[in-house]
């Protein structure tokens, strides 16, 4: 999410759109405090209600800038988390019991792969910043 509000602050400055920036700018603020307290390891966690309302801004932010469909890059990480869940599901019923991934959502599966919780991340945040920046550009 402090990547997507990065995004969020130059989409809406180009926009013109100053106050919409700075609502970004608090909502970039907001996670980047809460991640000094949830640095590797965590000490605090978010839950439901943080997460909720997290990606309820992202949503906010993409119809103040008049840009609903920018989301879907902005937030592809989001996107594939609740793909995974969908599709682990769906899969799970249909099958009685077989799974595409070794566990839903994606990001567990990669956990289950071997990779470390900081590597999770990391790739995730280069992810979102790639899509970003193609978003960004179509703007």
């Amino acid at each position: 999410t402090s990547v997507a509000a990065i995004a969020f602050i130059i989409a809406a400055a180009l926009k013109g759109l100053f106050g919409v920036s700075i609502l970004a700018g608090a909502l970039l603020g907001g996670c980047l405090g809460y991640l000094i307290w949830n640095w590797n390891p965590s000490k605090v966690m978010m839950g439901d209600t943080g997460s909720m309302f997290l990606g309820g801004m992202v949503v906010a932010l993409a119809y103040m800038i008049d840009c609903p469909l920018i989301i879907l890059c902005f937030g592809i990480i989001y996107v594939l988390e609740m793909l995974s869940d969908v599709l682990q599901i769906g899969y799970f019923k249909a099958t009685h019991g077989k799974r595409i991934f070794k566990m839903a959502p994606i990001h567990h599966h990669f956990e289950k792969c071997g990779w470390s919780e900081t590597r999770v991340v990391t790739v995730f945040s280069i992810i979102t910043a790639l899509c970003c920046l193609v978003a960004l550009a179509a703007i």
